[in-house]
């Protein structure tokens, strides 16, 4: 189940970027579970990570790694989160880098590892070890579609977003794919991202927009408020396009932003739209507010809340749910009689309690539809923040309560 079309665009391929699928049988036999990027030498990367305190192994390694020189290699295993799993699973993760290096002639740091999957479970270094020389043996820049797929877990379909644009006499190419579907929650969540680009960015321009790109992107979605212990949000930048190198003040940089910007954007929502049993994909606006803290409280508040959730499954316009959670988001001094709350271009509440001229059939009709927007006013301030999420179905309880079996 999953809301929207969804359908894989046709991928264009960044130059300097390279990559290899290949089955090592962690969760099943046959599934193509591994994936490798391989980037050209002297690209550079950046990226975000989970915030949990007990994040995984891998995301110790690739952190550790990032520092210590230029990535070459990003690996990532399916079906198994290497989690909660101790210093085993911090020399497991290692293993994988320093056979992947060993493979490739290249230093263990120039490997980042990434694994997504059940935690608390030893990573099976043996099977993904075995299967390194297939995965660097078909190596291909033409191979996004099936890196989509493999690096899955509980999704129901890939994800991926592409672009091209100029930038003067030179042709700049965006590909990125990402993989989520429940455990969803900013700082970050259950979720991998990973998108390249040929162009050539300064090293401080790329941590900058790889910073502020996730932030506005994927740590502004959330599905069930859950903030996993695996997720990364990781932009490369192989310099491959022919132009110079691109800063902050360049010419095109904005415009490059721009593009860059879509493709984190579309790849955070299709996690939403996927998520585990959503029949809704919902766009909760916060405007007015009084600063990006009050905005995203209300917002958040809104968002997880369990009530608002099940009634946008059942396409109930019960309204008095919404405005329940936007009243107990610990907002001080929050003038009742000057907020409006809008259910799509519907006014629900106004003047501190239902809006005189609302309808429930027309609350109802913007019920119906898949895509819905919840719009709060805060009339306080000059702050607008939007944040995406979900409805709360029979599936997700049963995909979650069935997950290890």
């Amino acid at each position: 189940m999953a809301v929207g079309p969804g359908a894989l665009p046709t991928f264009h391929s960044v130059r300097g970027v390279a990559i290899g699928i290949a089955s090592a049988g962690i969760k099943k036999p046959g599934r193509k579970d591994l994936v490798v990027f391989e980037l050209a030498p002297g690209s550079q990367v950046a990226g975000i990570f989970t915030q949990n305190q007990f994040c995984a192994a891998p995301v110790h390694v690739a952190r550790q790694h990032l520092g210590a020189g230029q990535p070459r290699y990003l690996i990532i295993n399916t079906g198994n989160a290497n989690a909660g799993t101790g210093r085993q699973g911090m020399s497991d993760a290692n293993a994988c880098c320093e056979a992947l290096a060993k493979e490739a002639g290249v230093p263990p740091e120039a490997v980042l590892p990434f694994s997504t999957g059940v935690i608390g479970e030893p990573l099976p270094t043996d099977k993904i070890i075995s299967a390194m020389p297939e995965l660097l043996a078909n190596l291909g820049e033409d191979r996004w579609e099936e890196a989509a797929s493999g690096i899955m877990t509980t999704d129901t379909r890939p994800k991926g977003s592409t672009r091209q644009l100029r930038l003067g006499e030179h042709l700049v190419t965006i590909s990125g794919i990402s993989k989520g579907a429940g455990m969803i929650r900013p700082n970050m969540a259950t979720m991998l991202g990973f998108i390249a680009t040929d162009a050539k960015l300064s090293p401080a321009l790329l941590n900058q927009w790889a910073s502020e790109l996730g932030e506005r992107s994927f740590n502004r979605i959330t599905v069930d408020g859950d903030t996993s212990t695996n997720d990364a949000c990781m932009l490369m930048s192989t310099g491959q396009y022919g132009g110079s190198e691109i800063h902050a003040d360049s010419p095109h940089a904005a415009e490059l932003k721009v593009a860059l910007q879509e493709v984190y954007l579309e790849l955070a929502h299709a996690i939403v739209r996927d998520a585990e049993g959503a029949t809704k994909f919902v766009s909760i606006e916060v405007s007015h507010a009084g600063s990006v803290k009050e905005a995203l409280d209300v917002a958040y508040t809104v968002a997880h809340s369990p009530l608002v959730k099940t009634a946008l499954f059942a396409s109930d316009p019960n309204w008095g749910r919404i405005l329940a959670a936007v009243g107990r988001a610990g907002i001080e001094d929050l003038d009742l009689q000057a907020l409006e709350i809008y259910l799509g271009d519907v006014c629900l509440v106004r003047n501190g309690g239902r809006a005189d001229d609302y309808r429930e059939q027309r609350g109802q009709a913007v019920m119906d539809r898949e895509d819905i927007t919840i719009h709060i006013d805060l009339k306080r301030g000059d702050v607008s923040e939007t944040v995406w999420t979900c409805d709360f179905s029979h599936d997700y309880v049963t995909i979650n309560a069935e997950y290890r079996t």
